[in-house]
């Protein structure tokens, strides 16, 4: 266990000695290269830049929100050019028609609802599907950011309340009861709305 404690320390270590030299892009590059890429642990990046400049709270949201748009421009392009056979691959056919049928109903909220979650949410598959069934760049990058945007804002003002172990506690709730979590967001986001009728 000690030996899996220090490794993440060092792991930690290292990412921040690379983000110091870029000051407040930092969150930027660092977004773009977990939306490009490969998964990076960016509520904790995220919370730990909130948690050391308060001041920048709302610049260090919309610079992550940004980063993560721009980063899965990749992803749009290999989804775009051939994803949709790459999908077939990969899903059943009732799977695959599920989520074209949900794209073709409602794509910017298909896109922006799981661009909110934490991991483990497939995200980087989610884009991929956009770009598969051809939304349009525009609305594609919009939903990105919107998404990323109010799941960083809320990161933010929890981290800015409760401190950065917060994103330990939600990381672990998230890893061990996400069907649960799921459930309860859906509920929440359902009563929302017959209240606001």
């Amino acid at each position: 266990m000690k030996t899996i404690k220090h490794i993440f320390s060092a792991y930690g270590k290292w990412i921040w000695g690379i983000l110091a030299p870029l000051g407040v892009w930092g969150v930027f590059a660092i977004a773009a290269v977990d939306a490009a890429f490969m998964g990076l642990p960016m509520d904790a990046i995220v919370a730990g830049y909130i948690y050391k400049d308060p001041q920048r709270f709302l610049l260090y949201v919309v610079l992550a929100a940004a980063g993560s748009a721009f980063g899965s421009i990749v992803i749009y392009i290999i989804g775009y050019t051939g994803g949709e056979v790459l999908l077939r691959k990969r899903l059943s056919p009732e799977r695959f028609q599920k989520i074209h049928a949900s794209f073709d109903k409602h794509e910017f909220w298909a896109l922006m609802f799981p661009a909110m979650l934490p991991p483990p949410t497939p995200f980087k598959a989610v884009v991929l599907a956009a770009a598969a069934f051809e939304m349009s760049f525009w609305r594609f990058m919009l939903a990105i950011f919107a998404g990323r945007f109010f799941r960083f804002l809320i990161l933010g003002v929890l981290t800015l309340k409760f401190g950065p172990q917060f994103v330990e506690l939600t990381g672990h709730l998230f890893a061990h009861h996400f069907k649960w979590v799921l459930i309860a967001i859906a509920v929440g986001l359902l009563l929302w709305l017959i209240w606001r009728r």
